[in-house]
């Protein structure tokens, strides 16, 4: 897994541009069943991998915390929000709430996550592949599919089921 983790930037990057195409052919005829192919090829790629083998999510991006998130994990940790932000979280560029530092707080030494019942929507549906309305996500699937072993391999079953 570690091998295919580390050459996935330059595998991505190799098939940006082709994927790039694809995406915009995609977001302009959406075939009729997407949702349910994308479905499909999310459920029988989960099958393969185990997440918990890479958690090259965890380890290189921080999730989005929406309010929800911020109530559900203060309350887990038994603080006030304020306390959490403070502890926890940052406001970015784009003045969302995420993580102060990466690899993620959160992230044990084994892969598992310390607030897995609780973690935040973006991580709870990561990478996303398995969405409504798929076309509608493709800038930040071609962020995924260059760290995330799934959403690549998603990707290259998705361009030979949809011609």
């Amino acid at each position: 897994m570690q091998d295919i983790i580390k050459n996935l930037p330059k595998l991505a990057k190799d098939k940006h541009n082709e994927n790039k195409k694809f995406f915009a052919k995609l977001k302009k005829k959406p075939p009729k069943n997407l949702d349910y192919i994308m479905q499909e090829l999310h459920d029988d790629e989960f099958e393969r991998i185990d997440c918990l083998e890479c958690a090259n999510c965890c380890k290189t991006t921080g999730p989005l915390f929406t309010d929800k998130d911020i109530e559900r994990i203060s309350k887990h940790f038994k603080q006030k929000p304020q306390q959490f932000i403070n502890q926890y979280l940052r406001i970015d560029e784009d003045n969302d709430h995420v993580l102060q530092t990466v690899p993620c707080t959160f992230l044990g030494a084994d892969n598992y996550c310390s607030i897995y019942d609780v973690r935040p929507k973006a991580c709870r549906e990561f990478p996303h592949t398995d969405r409504k309305k798929f076309q509608q996500i493709a800038d930040l699937t071609l962020k995924n599919v260059a760290m995330c072993p799934a959403a690549f391999n998603i990707v290259e079953n998705m361009k030979k089921r949809i011609k």
